[in-house]
């Protein structure tokens, strides 16, 4: 376990970033974590390890080392399933649910897939491709199904 630089004891995604898994990256100012649905193969969570709200806030090295995992992800996920296109997703709508709000920065990031990849003995499919994707569209795979995810995307990153 690290522990985050500025983090704030009130924030979910501080605590919770601190204990996610399957970790894919992890640099200085940021962690990328596979996300249990994977209805978008090599769905992750990029989010900035030091408690910061609003993209204006962010350093120009956090920046740098951004544009550097999106690279890596972007041709991971092509290069190992095939991914057409990559959906980048950075609203923390939730954090302004509650008073006060805490806003943490951190990406969803949705690769999308013209054709359906199988990989592990799974099938998975982007019926909604070219389309915004839909809510409650989800495929939740096991933790074996990750780790083999993993271990194909790290082949690339």
């Amino acid at each position: 376990m690290f522990i985050l630089i500025d983090m704030n004891k009130d924030c979910e995604i501080c605590e919770v970033i601190q204990t996610a898994e399957p970790v894919l990256i992890d640099t200085d100012c940021w962690r990328v974590v596979l996300a249990n649905d994977q209805a978008y193969l090599g769905r992750c969570f990029v989010t900035a390890k030091r408690h910061v709200s609003s993209l204006s806030e962010l350093t120009t090295v956090e920046w740098q080392e951004y544009i550097e995992i999106v690279k890596k992800l972007e041709s991971a996920t092509k290069d190992a399933f095939g991914a057409n296109l990559h959906n980048w997703n950075c609203l923390m709508n939730n954090s302004f649910q509650k008073e006060p709000s805490l806003p943490h920065v951190h990406w969803h990031f949705r690769p999308r897939y013209k054709n359906n990849v199988e990989f592990a003995g799974e099938t998975f499919d982007d019926p909604y491709f070219a389309h915004h994707y839909k809510s409650g569209y989800k495929k939740l795979v096991s933790d074996e199904i990750l780790q083999k995810i993993i271990n194909e995307l790290s082949l690339y990153t």
